[in-house]
């Protein structure tokens, strides 16, 4: 129910949102390389971010599998802030997800965003459950030392097709949208 234009541009928009939101600082190196389903890297230990963008044709669900070692924590977590690493890394999730509600939000007006949820990692093996249109998982390293994984899963509900025009970097802060 989701045409291969679409899927392309879902795949674009999450490489977008991962680029821009997942790092720190715009200079830093995102790199983000596609994992087989059944690779070792899509860890179903440790815990995972969950957030969802919701409309009426579809539901996607964006994962993002994370270890709290030493470089990761120390990437997100500056020198003497007061915050902790899951109250940071959650904010990161929620702007790379609002990222790609901001680009959707384009073809799809009626757009709803959940808060981010933090899952073990385990419940990301049940996303086949949902019988999604479209499920892709992504390698996401910043640095060469930070190392995440993503998955983005789509259920369609309608047929789906839309070309989402990425090209141009969108450059907003972190504004909050109410419903």
């Amino acid at each position: 129910m989701i045409s291969s234009h679409a899927k392309d541009s879902f795949e674009r928009i999450f490489r977008q949102a991962a680029q821009s939101r997942l790092t720190v600082d715009p200079n830093d190196v995102c790199d983000i390389t596609p994992l087989a389903r059944d690779d070792e890297n899509v860890d179903s230990e440790g815990d995972v971010v969950v957030l969802t963008i919701s409309s009426i044709e579809f539901r996607l669900i964006l994962v993002l599998h994370f270890k709290e070692d030493s470089s990761t924590r120390d990437y997100y977590v500056r020198e003497g802030s007061d915050a902790s690493f899951q109250e940071v890394f959650l904010e990161v999730c929620n702007l790379c997800c609002g990222a790609m509600n901001q680009s959707l939000h384009e073809y799809f007006p009626d757009l709803g965003m959940s808060t981010p949820y933090v899952l073990h990692a385990r419940s990301v093996t049940h996303l086949d459950q949902l019988k999604p249109a479209y499920l892709a998982s992504h390698a996401v390293t910043i640095n060469g030392t930070v190392q995440l994984s993503a998955t983005v899963c789509v259920c369609a509900y309608a047929p789906i097709d839309f070309v989402a025009n990425v090209s141009a970097a969108q450059e907003t802060g972190g504004e909050l949208e109410f419903f």
